[in-house]
């Protein structure tokens, strides 16, 4: 499935609950959904700066493609990084660095979060991009 279209389904997705508290389940759901994070990742470097919980991520390249991991200790929070990683993970740096991120709005989770969960938001996006940019250096 392309960026495009994993963007395309969750637009779709968000676009059947009609309140954000629906919306609200369905991240919690997502959350829950993440792969065991280890607690010796749990490092200061892996850290997302800006958030208000803490937001681990960690990455592997795995054939030219990023895989992503991550945990936070809120709930909310790890919903919000488990649908960012389930759209960009196992994407190449090119694919990531090419999106424009907008599926957030387009859902309108951004504006629906209280203003630190939306910084958090914003960083957890921009720590995506450096990890993708700093790869697509390598190449």
């Amino acid at each position: 499935m392309s960026l495009q279209e994993a963007e395309n389904a969750i637009i779709e997705e968000f676009s059947m609950y009609e309140e954000w508290l629906d919306k609200y389940e369905y991240l919690i759901e997502l959350g829950k959904s993440l792969k065991d994070f280890p607690e010796s990742s749990k490092t200061d470097e892996k850290l997302i700066k800006g958030c208000q919980s803490r937001v681990w991520l960690d990455y592997k390249i795995e054939g030219g493609k990023i895989i992503f991991n991550a945990d936070s200790d809120a709930i909310i929070t790890k919903g919000i990084i488990s649908l960012l990683i389930g759209l960009y993970s196992g994407r190449t740096p090119q694919e990531i660095l090419s999106s424009d991120f907008s599926v957030v709005e387009k859902i309108g989770l951004k504006e629906n979060l209280s203003p630190t969960r939306a910084n958090g938001l914003v960083s957890m996006i921009a720590k995506i991009r450096e990890i993708a940019y700093g790869i697509e250096g390598l190449d």
